[in-house]
């Protein structure tokens, strides 16, 4: 048995809140926290690989994950469906790895209502303000103006459910923001929920207890 069980991290964000990169730092300080690779039913891009950059399905295949449980959360954008599948974040954190999941308020909800809720940490990042957001937006130079118009317009929903979080922190330098982070996952690793072997270390130390002369 392992020493600890894993985490669900859930980290969200609105765009340009800096979670890509702040998931990236994690995921190089501790190589135990893996990333949730999802499912999903759009076609694969040229460059993508099956079960590393996605695992792709059918719809159908899909449809029947979902209702047979085995989809921790889900969800249809522009016409195709995402998901997590279960079985692969029951294996790492039964192994005492954590997963990180890069994904909205609705799939974080989802999983905290799901059979792995005990085991989860969710953390929402906020902006300094909404004007850095924009500047973040523009700065990274990926999106057309319309696009990040779109994004923009997108942010508010995602921050009003900034209270259905565990944690909250604003990101106004990264730095300190992934320290902040660390802090708070190397405390929850400790919840009493995540070491499976107290129980047994209790019932030792009560043995020798009642074989004390």
């Amino acid at each position: 048995m392992p020493q600890r069980r894993g985490l669900l991290i859930i980290l969200s964000s609105p765009s340009g809140a800096g979670k890509s990169t702040l998931a990236k730092r994690l995921m190089a300080w501790d190589p135990d926290i893996r990333f949730s690779i999802s499912a999903t039913t759009r076609a694969p891009r040229p460059d993508e690989v099956d079960g590393k950059d996605y695992h792709f399905t059918t719809e159908a295949g899909f449809k029947n994950q979902v209702a047979t449980g085995d989809m921790l959360e889900h969800a249809h954008v522009f016409g195709n469906f995402y998901g997590s599948p279960r079985a692969p974040v029951e294996t790492a954190i039964s192994a005492g790895q954590d997963v990180l999941f890069d994904i909205d308020w609705q799939g974080a909800q989802q999983i905290r209502n799901s059979a792995l809720g005990q085991n989860t940490l969710s953390i929402f990042l906020l902006p300094p303000s909404i004007e850095e957001l924009h500047r973040r937006l523009i700065s990274r130079g990926q999106d057309a103006a319309d696009v990040i118009d779109r994004r923009m317009q997108k942010s508010w929903d995602e921050i009003s459910h900034w209270d259905g979080y565990d944690f909250v922190l604003v990101n106004d330098d990264l730095d300190k923001t992934e320290a902040q982070l660390k802090t708070i996952l190397q405390a929850t690793r400790l919840r009493r929920s995540q070491q499976p072997g107290l129980t047994d270390h209790v019932r030792a130390l009560q043995q020798q207890f009642e074989d004390l002369p």
